[in-house]
């Protein structure tokens, strides 16, 4: 019987063993110290920028000028676009996302469901400057048919494709947790005279509901990361709007712009990007531990 997962293996295994856990060991100490290193380097220049910008300038103000004459470091403006472009871009995802995984996991016959899966997966493995074009020059144009008012940048457009790019995300996770229902609940609804359409919606999406949750909150993670859509499309006019059709400024849109070299290296413009960096980072930390509690959940739920 193998020893139990986490204790030491014995002194008297097998050296290339031994050599393996040591090697394993060092890639997830490499992995921390990395982490501690960025972490460092963003509290470091993170001090230098609030000793000149209080705390209160940063909270409470709502304009972002940092690279004007007349200097202003409210954040909202900023928090806002990434926001609401990543709003836009969950509203397009959850529900194809959602449907998609019922359909792959409930309904699909196994040759239908190994050629889909793939298939929707490859939607991931396009690079996001794809996406961007395609929002700026495709998307925006046929939108602007129907809505006159849509500025040539705007929120709409990278948030609808960004929703595109996160689908596979959603599908995939969801599909896994809907599969990983025991069969014995199925079986159970369908004993007390249920339907299909009744037990996958009266009994396996509740019961995966937490692992859809933490797909959901993975993708949620993924889009307010997003880069490239954003810094093309949604334009670089950080305004404190809920407006969609207007353009707008991502955190990592604004990060993009400082990082261009414009700016003069350490300079109290140049710490803003690590201002910034460390508030996204907060957030998507926040955002995965969440979605490790609820994950974790869906594996106690499914295990007992």
């Amino acid at each position: 019987m193998s020893a139990p997962r986490g204790t030491p293996r014995d002194a008297s295994a097998p050296l290339h063993e031994r050599l393996l856990e040591q090697v394993l060991l060092g890639c997830g100490l490499l992995s921390i110290a990395i982490t501690i290193a960025i972490l460092a380097v963003m509290v470091g220049e993170s001090a230098g920028f609030f000793a000149e910008v209080s705390l209160a300038q940063f909270l409470f103000d709502d304009t972002w000028t940092p690279l004007f004459a007349e200097r202003h470091f409210g954040i909202w403006p900023l928090v806002a676009g990434t926001f609401l472009t990543a709003a836009i871009a969950i509203a397009v995802a959850l529900p194809f996302g959602l449907l998609a995984a019922i359909y792959l996991g409930e309904f699909a016959p196994p040759r239908v469901r190994a050629v889909l899966k793939p298939t929707l997966e490859l939607l991931a493995g396009v690079p996001t400057i794809v996406y961007g074009f395609f929002a700026l020059l495709v998307l925006t144009p046929q939108l602007q048919r129907w809505l006159p008012s849509l500025a040539g940048f705007n929120a709409l457009s990278p948030g609808i494709v960004m929703g595109m790019m996160i689908v596979p995300m959603i599908t995939s996770l969801s599909e896994d947790a809907i599969r990983a229902v025991p069969d014995d609940l199925r079986e159970g609804a369908y004993a007390l005279g249920a339907g299909k359409l009744a037990t996958v919606f009266g009994v396996v999406l509740p019961t995966a509901l937490s692992g859809i949750a933490a797909s959901l909150v993975l993708a949620v993670s993924r889009a307010v990361g997003e880069t490239m859509i954003v810094a093309i499309a949604a334009g670089q006019q950080p305004r404190l709007t809920l407006d969609p059709q207007v353009p707008v400024e991502t955190m990592t849109a604004y990060i993009v712009q400082v990082a261009l070299g414009d700016v003069p290296t350490g300079g109290l413009e140049y710490a803003t990007i690590f201002v910034i960096g460390g508030a996204l980072f907060t957030f998507t930390f926040a955002a995965n531990l969440v979605s490790r509690r609820l994950a974790r959940r869906q594996y106690r739920s499914v295990a007992t």
